[in-house]
């Protein structure tokens, strides 16, 4: 929040020096010439969500998470049935079976484990590779907007980090930005 608000305070400050210097030869920015900065504004998380590509990634994800799911509960499985098998078994084993056997299980729910963690990882890596695309062209659509209705910053109104927006000082790009992307 610090972080916006000193980003604010600098884009004003530049607007009065600016207002106050003589404007650049080469394409002046709206405050150059007097005018008030403009600001936007838009939640970025439902812009993403209305992307067509979005439900086609969150598709695609699901199948990859159902695919791990499976595999995490076949081994699953498999180890149950060795270790109930060693439990039935364990009074009758000669000591040097019954510690190859454990050996065999602590391997194998280690093995487990590591799967399930680098499972995660990579779907986790997978979601970010897929995803950047349309972050990307999200971004590319808010610049473009922006640009268009000069505006000097565009705010996400997402996980309350900006509470308040005035009206009079501001604009929602939100359809803007989803006409563009369409």
């Amino acid at each position: 929040m610090n972080k916006i608000l000193a980003l604010l305070f600098a884009l004003f400050s530049l607007a009065a020096s600016a207002q106050t210097e003589e404007p650049a030869a080469q394409s002046p920015q709206p405050a150059a010439q007097g005018q008030a900065l403009r600001i936007g504004y838009l939640s970025y998380d439902s812009a993403l969500v209305r992307m067509a590509d979005y439900a086609l990634v969150q598709q695609q994800m699901a199948e990859m998470r159902s695919a791990y799911e499976a595999e995490m509960q076949r081994v699953e499985d498999e180890f149950n049935q060795k270790y109930e098998a060693f439990l039935e078994g364990q009074k009758d084993f000669p000591r040097t079976i019954l510690l190859k056997r454990q050996t065999e299980l602590q391997t194998l729910l280690q093995r487990n484990v590591d799967f399930r963690r680098r499972a995660q990882a990579e779907l986790q890596q997978a979601e970010r590779q897929a995803m950047q695309p349309l972050h990307q062209r999200l971004a590319d659509a808010i610049a473009r907007v922006a640009t268009e209705q000069g505006l000097a910053v565009v705010l996400n109104t997402d996980s309350r980090a900006c509470p308040f927006v005035d009206p009079a000082l501001s604009v929602d790009v939100s359809q803007a930005v989803n006409d563009l992307l369409r």
